[in-house]
């Protein structure tokens, strides 16, 4: 719920008369090459008949994108995924009746109730799986952009600072290191282990020191993220992440360990990158 609930993120594009030139054309060359639902059995010009639907996919989309989405945006304030997801719904539904409408006068078929509650049914089951695989795509990307942005700002202001990590041991070695080169640190018993970049390969070093403290002596860096309770990663060095509510496996770099995202931290990373 709290995902349908957040501010939508992308730009609404303008131009409905390509959009709706675009899948018109779509439209027709499903029906016309694939020939699904029956289609292939029509004697008549196939071509024309494809065309038509297209047509009526065009004009639908066109007039809900300059009259009922446009009203819609004026008035609701924010725009956030869910009134997306029920717009984007409502378009297919239109789109949907017109083109039912147009299949009964074409093929002179009578539009009976349970007709229409088989369809709609249907349409609504279809569009709502098309609905949340657009939107889930879409928001995917965005995100993945952002973070990508993100880091790569972050990477570059960063550059020329250096952090250490102590070792609590009376003859142990403090880990000076640039904090682009921290991968992640890793919890083990009385020690942490510290992955980080050395001439370009992944290296890692014992120290003596719990996590916690490690945390504290970085919690100026906002770039130093606990995403386990034994992990603490360097995102500005995520190349990949995969996984869903449950878990996330991260991709650091070069580096061919896999970090885990336990599920309690996983709001915090989404935030994060969000």
């Amino acid at each position: 719920m709290s995902f349908l609930t957040r501010t939508y993120p992308f730009k609404q594009s303008k131009k409905w008369l390509r959009d709706g030139i675009v899948y018109g054309l779509l439209i027709w060359a499903i029906l016309w090459l694939l020939q699904p639902f029956g289609f292939s059995m029509y004697q008549g010009n196939k071509c024309l008949i494809a065309a038509l639907f297209g047509l009526i996919t065009s004009v639908c989309y066109v007039l809900y994108g300059w009259g009922m989405f446009k009203l819609l945006l004026h008035h609701i304030k924010p725009w956030r995924i869910w009134h997306q997801g029920c717009a984007v719904l409502g378009l297919i539904l239109f789109i949907a009746i017109c083109n039912l409408l147009l299949f009964s006068i074409l093929f002179h078929y009578p539009i009976t109730t349970p007709l229409i509650l088989m369809f709609l049914y249907w349409t609504i089951i279809i569009g709502i799986f098309i609905t949340v695989l657009a939107i889930g795509i879409d928001y995917n990307r965005y995100l993945r952009e952002k973070m990508e942005a993100l880091l790569s700002n972050t990477t570059e202001e960063q550059k020329d600072l250096t952090i250490t990590i102590h070792d609590s041991n009376v003859r142990g070695n403090d880990l000076c290191i640039p904090i682009n080169s921290l991968l992640y640190i890793e919890a083990q018993k009385n020690n942490v282990s510290v992955c980080y970049l050395k001439d370009e390969k992944p290296t890692c070093m014992e120290i003596h020191a719990t996590l916690s403290a490690v945390i504290d002596e970085l919690k100026d860096y906002e770039n130093i993220f606990q995403c386990h309770r034994s992990f603490v990663v360097n995102v500005n060095n995520i190349t990949a992440a995969r996984g869903n509510s449950n878990g996330y496996q991260l991709t650091l770099g070069t580096c061919p360990n896999s970090i885990p995202v336990s599920r309690s931290y996983v709001p915090r990373l989404k935030s994060f990158i969000a």
